[in-house]
């Protein structure tokens, strides 16, 4: 079965497979929990707070109903929305899930072209490409943390002509956030675009969520759109829900396009209980920003891996140099059923990164006991460092034998000189063993991750100073020019 499931990462170009098509290949189901046959899901990005059990037996209990009979029309939950969220009808409109929304905004209001700062959501991308816009690229700089600099988004904007701009807010996959005043200046600098797209979808996920959308400015622009996801902040990717808020005549233009019935009975339901259960989802939140802290801490601490600050609620990382991430994900997935997104196939990322979605501190546990087995061979304790040497030479990296439970450790290089790999059984720190370590057996041995090629010569019309080699052939080339 381990053969089926990770085929389908192969088969996936843009996004990773669905929890179904695992649980169908074997790779077990249900997205969490961490029972025999269940997988740990670090891939897909929603609140594991809400909705609250209560809340789930509630709509259980009204199952027969819901999918038996029509929703009622996209007006009458929209306003019912609106009425919680405190918004203007005039202008929100509703989607089936964002993604809908951005493919009726490219559609009617995106013309011959769209910049957008790479990486980010694939469908920012993919969906102008797909209908033959040119999408003008800004890589975010490895070298600055994936920061997106507004003025120099602004210069690369003038620079290529584009007429449609987008920045996500916090940025998916890196969590990288713009304060108010920032996205405001932004819009403030391309007032003559035809159009302006802000995504906050992850941004309830903020230690500063209500102080930094501009939903409420945007209503009085005439080319911002700001769009929200609900799926996501509801912990309910399934029921496929999202909205925008612009002013009345885009939001209204993007509403009479809309299909009749666009809005399922699920989404009626959620939205109807809504307003009664507003203690619940700000407690949710709060959790799951308090878990995003502790979570990076605890990935800190892993040798070679270099964790991003995120605002959102997943982080970005860096893997230890020479480690494959396609790999990798392959065998957390098939030897521990821990699921994580490879960023391998995102436009300006390579398979040295993964996004991890922030999950309660008993599932993080079980990520990085996997990761230590997969990528070390065993539990990992760092020995006190003696004061470094400026005129050192590089110590080379340990080698590292069989883990404990058979499996054979990735090849980690760089590993820092007094961190030692700790069997699970062993109490306190051991030296390193005399004797050479014990080569792997041949049938677990993960391939080598490809030497990544040298980087292309960098126009300034191509891209943010600071910018280093993705890892991606085939992204080098798009944004040399």
């Amino acid at each position: 079965m381990a053969g089926d499931i990770t085929t389908l990462f192969r088969a996936s170009t843009a996004h990773s497979p669905s929890i179904a098509m695992l649980d169908r290949a074997g790779g077990g189901g249900g997205g969490g929990g961490g029972a025999p046959g269940r997988i740990t899901d670090f891939c897909i990005p929603c609140n594991p707070y809400f909705p609250t059990p209560a809340m789930f037996e509630r709509l259980g209990g009204r199952l027969r109903e819901i999918l038996t009979y029509y929703p009622s029309s996209a007006d009458t939950i929209t306003a019912e929305l609106c009425q919680t969220l405190g918004l203007n009808p005039q202008t929100v409109a509703m989607g089936n899930g964002s993604t809908e929304l951005i493919t009726w905004i490219d559609h009617l209001l995106v013309r011959e072209s769209l910049a957008v700062p790479v990486p980010t959501f694939g469908r920012w991308t993919d969906q102008p490409m797909e209908t033959g816009k040119r999408v003008d690229m800004m890589l975010l700089p490895e070298a600055h943390g994936f920061r997106l600099d507004p003025d120099a988004f602004v210069r690369f904007i003038r620079t290529r002509g584009s007429r449609t701009a987008v920045i996500c807010n916090p940025n998916n996959p890196d969590g990288g956030l713009l304060a108010k005043d920032q996205v405001l200046a932004l819009c403030d600098a391309l007032q003559d675009l035809d159009l302006v797209v802000v995504d906050e979808s992850f941004l309830e996920f903020s230690d500063a969520a209500a102080a930094t959308s501009i939903a409420d400015e945007a209503v009085l622009r005439p080319n911002v759109i700001v769009l929200r996801s609900l799926g996501k902040n509801f912990g309910l990717h399934g029921v496929r829900f999202g909205y925008l808020v612009a002013n009345p005549a885009i939001a209204g233009l993007i509403r009479s396009m809309l299909p009749k019935w666009n809005l399922n009975s699920f989404a009626e339901a959620v939205v109807f209980m809504l307003r009664e259960h507003g203690r619940e989802y700000e407690e949710s939140l709060r959790r799951s920003r308090q878990d995003r802290q502790e979570m990076t801490v605890r990935l800190s601490g892993l040798p070679g891996l270099t964790v991003y600050p995120s605002q959102g609620n997943f982080v970005y990382v860096r893997l230890p140099v020479g480690v494959d991430g396609a790999a990798l994900r392959d065998r957390l997935l098939t030897e521990h059923s821990v699921l994580v997104r490879e960023c391998g196939n995102k436009l300006g990322s390579s398979s040295r990164f993964l996004r991890l979605v922030v999950r309660p501190p008993e599932e993080v546990g079980r990520l990085v006991s996997a990761l230590e087995r997969v990528l070390y061979g065993g539990p990992v304790r760092p020995a006190p460092l003696p004061a470094p040497s400026l005129a050192a030479p590089p110590l080379p990296a340990p080698a590292v034998a069989g883990t404990p439970d058979g499996g054979t450790p990735l090849a980690v290089a760089g590993v820092p000189h007094g961190l030692q790999l700790v069997p699970a059984s062993a109490p306190v720190l051991v030296p390193p063993p005399s004797r050479p370590a014990a080569a792997p057996p041949a049938a677990a041995t993960v391939p080598a991750a490809p030497a990544a090629p040298a980087a292309p010569a960098v126009g300034p019309m191509a891209m943010a100073r600071g910018y280093t080699s993705s890892g991606t052939a085939a992204v080098d080339r798009l944004v040399s020019g």
